[in-house]
């Protein structure tokens, strides 16, 4: 059995799977803002689970400055947290080895591995914020991706700013009042499209991906997305920066963990 555990800004997912990779129990809770309690609630995940003898475990997190050879997460763009050894710490609950990366970097391995046509997949996750990462030849771009759109600065009602300051989906819910699950309008939808379109136009161009695949809340709802995003980037379409195609995440709500899965076996599948 491998354990995945995708920690979000709001929620945290922990799942068990087993060694094809299938999902054979997991939950779902609120992410503590305090590091410590959120120590305690995935111990007291981990106890409900009638699965407790791991493999190894894979933990994605959403750090914008991550120290991968000790995993440690030294600050976080939807969290306070700050120098937690998070490798060290799942260790010690799970009883077995532990490999952390950030979050995105994950989900875009994952979807990789069910995208095997493409060489180079860019996986963009628009939730609370705004994460993104690389895969070359199923193998994740270490270099791509870290500080995620709160790092990406783009130009925004003309100033620089960070892409997710004003295209996340905390952003969306701030500006109209709802939740992308709530929003219908296509006109809404068409505004949205323009905002995230500024952030994608600055990856295409620094990646040159194969195919870009859109999850995370706001990715969920990809079909009222796509086509007024498509037309956006059309417009900016040329032959030294062409536009790749749009593809939903097939695993929107759990691709964080199936790469924690990926990257576990991966590492430590031998052991």
């Amino acid at each position: 059995m491998y354990l995945g555990v995708d920690v979000g800004g709001s929620k945290t997912l922990a799942a068990v799977l087993d060694d094809n990779g299938t999902i054979v129990e997991s939950s779902k809770i609120a992410t503590p803002q305090n590091y410590d309690s959120f120590l305690e609630e995935i111990a007291k995940v981990l106890d409900g689970f009638s699965n407790h003898d791991f493999r190894a475990a894979g933990v994605g997190i959403p750090a914008t400055h991550l120290d991968r050879a000790n995993g440690i997460g030294i600050s976080f763009g939807n969290l306070t947290w700050k120098n937690v050894p998070v490798q060290a710490d799942i260790e010690k609950i799970a009883h077995c080895p532990v490999v952390v990366e950030n979050d995105a970097k994950l989900a875009s391995l994952s979807e990789a591995m069910l995208l095997k046509q493409y060489s180079k997949v860019l996986y963009v996750t628009i939730s609370t914020g705004i994460g993104y990462g690389l895969t070359v030849n199923q193998h994740i771009d270490s270099n791509i991706g870290d500080g995620g759109g709160a790092l990406l600065l783009t130009e925004y009602k003309g100033k620089l700013v960070p892409w997710e300051s004003f295209a996340s989906g905390r952003a969306i819910y701030e500006r109209y009042g709802k939740k992308a699950a709530d929003i219908t309008d296509p006109t809404v939808w068409r505004r949205i499209a323009h905002d995230l379109s500024r952030g994608f136009n600055e990856l295409i161009a620094i990646t040159e991906p194969d195919v870009i695949v859109v999850g995370g809340g706001v990715g969920t709802y990809f079909e009222r997305l796509a086509a007024p995003l498509e037309a956006e980037l059309q417009a900016f379409s040329n032959p030294l920066v062409k536009i790749p195609p749009f593809v939903k995440a097939q695993r929107p709500e759990e691709a964080v963990v199936y790469g924690c899965y990926d990257l576990a076996k991966a590492t430590y599948g031998n052991n």
